[in-house]
């Protein structure tokens, strides 16, 4: 029992611990020549880093190699809803909009969390999953390099117990940033 609850605590703090926005610079750039990179592209820049040890500067130190990830389209469904939540609500938060566009909130009568937008996409049975979202990078080098600058974000994209991920970029060029990204990581049991 101590264990389960143990395990719990641990995985509320990696819930609130992916809560940290990036600092964007980067609103009213113009996106109109914004390529989006492919499927492939993201998988392999992200296991990329995975693949080197790393420093997150979260006060862990060094961690070492951590497996592959694989593509996982409940994942990517979860991260497109609220890529698009963010792009076209213009907010950016790990919480729903709680707007038309927040579509697992709008179903539960209130502002959605990221794990609800996960389960509700199919992704269940799992032991952990996270989230990191940014906006207005308009490449996959910048947005990687912007993520792992950022200590918490860093760590859930060197998290070992990881081992399936989905990537969702949504352009709106009416909103402030431009460009919203969000990566949703699992773990299954």
């Amino acid at each position: 029992m101590l264990k389960k609850i143990i395990f719990g605590i641990y995985l509320i703090a990696i819930f609130i611990g992916c809560g940290e926005q990036i600092d964007v610079t980067t609103s009213n750039r113009d996106i109109t020549n914004f390529n989006k990179p492919s499927k492939r592209e993201i998988l392999q820049a992200i296991n990329e880093v995975r693949s080197q040890p790393r420093d997150c500067h979260d006060g862990l130190g060094l961690r070492g190699v951590a497996q592959p990830l694989k593509w996982n389209s409940e994942l990517y469904a979860s991260a497109y809803e609220h890529s698009n939540d963010l792009a076209n609500s213009n907010t950016f938060n790990h919480l729903g909009s709680g707007t038309k566009y927040d579509i697992t909130g709008s179903n539960l009568n209130k502002k959605s969390l990221f794990y609800e937008r996960i389960e509700a996409n199919g992704y269940t049975d799992y032991h952990i999953v996270g989230e990191n979202i940014a906006g207005g990078q308009s490449s996959l080098k910048e947005v990687m390099e912007a993520l792992l600058n950022s200590p918490k974000h860093c760590a859930n994209i060197m998290n070992p117990d990881y081992s399936e991920v989905g990537v969702a970029i949504v352009v709106n060029p009416n909103s402030e940033y431009g460009i919203y990204w969000t990566q949703n990581f699992g773990g299954k049991k």
